[in-house]
């Protein structure tokens, strides 16, 4: 409880630096991720839905809906990206074997090549950003003083 004001959702000044410090290395990675898409030549949200789908943790593969969901787009965005995505060659579609209304998402050869390669700076930059992170997730779990 804030001792001021008597509220007891109130945050103290450690905990708003402790939000906008972990805000803040969210951030810088997020603007590393544009930049390292846009360098391997993907818009930055083609490149997120190629993680989705290679991510998708599913028992079959992922179809559009799922990279509305992934993404948080709605599902008629998911839709264009999905032909945009086609068309560049970087997925195909394919008729569900369960049910042939749906639409499964795969990875062409082309996109699993361009993602390895983005997976792994990115999964560098992680590492070199990791203490900074958990320094912020630390001091957002520590009880206000």
């Amino acid at each position: 409880m804030d001792e001021t004001t008597g509220d007891e959702n109130a945050l103290t000044h450690a905990q708003y630096v402790a939000l906008a410090a972990f805000r803040y290395e969210l951030r810088r990675f997020m603007a590393f991720s544009e930049t390292a898409a846009h360098a391997a030549g993907l818009p930055a949200q083609q490149h997120q839905a190629l993680l989705a789908i290679a991510g998708f943790d599913g028992a079959d593969a992922p179809t559009v809906g799922t990279l509305s969901d992934r993404l948080m787009i709605a599902p008629h965005t998911a839709t264009e990206l999905t032909a945009r995505m086609v068309e560049a060659g970087l997925i195909t579609k394919v008729p569900s074997a369960q049910d042939r209304r749906k639409v499964r998402l795969a990875l062409t050869a082309k996109a699993e090549t361009l993602l390895a390669r983005l997976s792994a700076v990115h999964l560098d930059e992680l590492k070199a950003l990791e203490p900074a992170l958990t320094a912020a997730l630390a001091r957002l779990g520590r009880d206000p003083a």
